[in-house]
């Protein structure tokens, strides 16, 4: 008989399985239940893009591409960022494309940290940047950020979390769970504490498209910052291509080459079919202003705004997200924390929304309620919300 647990290494013995995915394995089990758990978008990818995918695999087109991404995709990756960023990346060797966003994250984690080493995680933030700083050796110290002010990180609250041993910021604005933004000014304030301290920045910007107050600001659009920052981003939630996984990085040619070597022998390369439908999506968006995804972030600004009023009538104290597609109220005067009302709010009403502490030690009185969902399944969901808090008081 194996013995498995002394086959496996004591970190991933301690690791904690993802909160997002307990509560959505819950929920497939419980009859009539409604999740507002998954930040996953309710839209389908677009025609075009499908389209482009089948036709490359009628035509064949089922092999490796570059270890890169196929060099059309990275050269229109290159036109969009200056398009929406103002930013110049040569498609040659500051480009990766990835699988998902969330292979960029690991990738420069890895590339970057020795053991030991420190990386300053604004808290609440995404539930897979500790783990995959932890499953490097080294260690994550979280910042909290409040709603007071906007969930946003503060040059002082930067300052006081910074040690001889720290050497990468993550930088996950429009955040979740938040939906809190940094505006340019906010990150003007930051900058001199980065560049002072010699931190490098992995600024995750895959909410950048979905910013419904003023544009998204690049870290890396500021003086300096360029070249100390990898920016990651990619399709899933712009392009309603989640499932597709393809995401991508920019950054100096020095860090490419370093992050590729891993990505080379990990990966190889992002799916190829993914790949052709990433170049329909860049080549229709830079011809039509990307009037898809403004679509798109016209609808969840709806979402956003009707259920925004409906928690804040109902006495939950919420925060105005100005991007992603979250919102996340504090449940402290329910008498509840978060997760005790997450499981009491599952078993009572058979509504599923995500804990806040799955997100960070900040988060502990808070829940994420996703509206990447239609508004019919929104307003069921709060009037049994509703119906939860009344029967609590």
């Amino acid at each position: 008989m194996i013995d498995y647990d002394k086959i496996l290494t004591e970190k991933v013995k301690n690791l904690k399985p993802s909160g997002i995915r307990k509560f959505f394995d819950i929920v497939t089990e419980i009859k009539g239940a409604i999740s507002l758990g998954v930040g996953e978008p309710d839209f389908i990818t677009p025609w075009s893009m499908r389209n482009e995918a089948i036709k490359s695999i009628q035509k064949g087109y089922t092999q490796y591409t570059s270890n890169s991404g196929i060099p059309k995709l990275r050269e229109l990756i290159s036109e969009y960022i200056e398009y929406t960023q103002k930013i110049s990346y040569c498609p040659k060797d500051e480009i990766l494309v990835t699988v998902g966003a969330s292979e960029a994250i690991d990738l420069s984690l890895r590339a970057m940290l020795n053991p030991g080493d420190e990386v300053l995680v604004p808290d609440p933030s995404y539930v897979s940047y500790v783990p995959c700083i932890e499953l490097n050796n080294a260690k994550a110290v979280p910042i909290k950020c409040t709603a007071d002010n906007g969930f946003i990180l503060t040059p002082d609250a930067l300052k006081a979390a910074i040690t001889p041993k720290s050497k990468v910021l993550i930088l996950p604005y429009p955040n979740n769970p938040t939906g809190g933004i940094m505006t340019k000014q906010q990150l003007e304030q930051i900058a001199p504490v980065i560049l002072k301290h010699n931190l490098v920045v992995v600024s995750d910007e895959i909410y950048s498209d979905l910013t419904y107050e003023g544009k998204h600001c690049s870290i890396a659009t500021l003086k300096d910052m360029k070249e100390r920052t990898i920016l990651i981003n990619g399709f899933s939630k712009s392009f309603a291509m989640t499932g597709w996984r393809l995401g991508f990085m920019c950054a100096p040619k020095e860090l490419i080459a370093g992050i590729k070597k891993i990505h080379q022998y990990t990966i190889m390369c992002a799916p190829t079919a993914s790949q052709y439908a990433a170049i329909a999506a860049l080549k229709e968006g830079l011809e039509d202003d990307f009037n898809s995804v403004t679509l798109m972030r016209e609808e969840y600004n709806k979402r956003r705004r009707f259920l925004l009023s409906r928690l804040n009538d109902m006495g939950l104290d919420c925060f105005e997200p100005k991007g992603a597609f979250y919102v996340f109220p504090s449940v402290k005067t329910t008498g509840l924390d978060g997760d005790e009302f997450s499981l009491k709010l599952l078993e009572k009403q058979k509504v599923a929304v995500v804990p806040g502490s799955a997100f960070g030690e900040s988060g502990k009185n808070f829940v994420r309620i996703s509206y990447a969902y239609s508004i019919k399944a929104i307003d069921e969901a709060l009037d049994r919300i509703e119906k939860f808090l009344n029967e609590i008081k």
